[in-house]
């Protein structure tokens, strides 16, 4: 991969921070995947979240199969953090970034997999509810915790902000390759 060209084509995009990793730095929690089964609305609800996903253990082989990875994340300002429909309604930009990262990357790596925000919101409805398979699959981008990634870790360790105060909303997205030029 040429770094040094993608830096440039990452520099024209609204990036608060990006890193590059490694998928052995990456670390996958079972109490991720309680909080997505316990806590989130969209608990089988979506390709894009658990159970479709797969267990733990299969979002753990599936990022293996990469070598490295681009954590970046964007933000917004919103006027009250609280209100989680403006919050969410935040995502797209976010989502459409995520999309152009991954092809630049796809471009120079070939085989890349894309992790974003939260549940899906292609779709109104999404076919998973349906028993049908995802009808956007190339648009659909799986959540980051979905697959049991402690973000908030992968962020710390690479000195990354995770809370940027007041009414931003802070959003991450991950995108995994190998790079053979290491």
């Amino acid at each position: 991969m040429n770094r040094t060209l993608l830096e440039e084509q990452l520099s024209s995009l609204p990036l608060l921070q990006y890193e590059f990793i490694s998928t052995d730095e990456l670390v996958f929690s079972e109490n991720v995947r309680y909080i997505c089964r316990t806590e989130c609305p969209m608990y089988g609800r979506t390709w894009a979240c658990p159970p479709a996903v797969g267990t733990v253990e299969q979002c753990r082989e599936k990022c293996m199969e990469f070598t490295s990875g681009l954590l970046f994340s964007t933000v917004t300002e919103v006027s009250d953090i609280a209100n989680i429909e403006e919050t969410l309604s935040t995502r797209a930009p976010h989502e459409a970034i995520t999309r152009r990262v991954r092809d630049l990357i796809a471009e120079q790596c070939g085989t890349v997999f894309a992790l974003s925000t939260e549940a899906c919101a292609i779709c109104e409805k999404c076919a998973y509810a349906e028993g049908k398979p995802c009808r956007h699959p190339e648009r659909m981008f799986p959540c980051v915790e979905s697959h049991g990634i402690i973000v908030t870790d992968l962020a710390e360790k690479h000195g990354m902000d995770f809370f940027n105060g007041g009414n931003i909303v802070t959003w991450f997205s991950l995108i995994l390759f190998s790079d053979d030029a290491g």
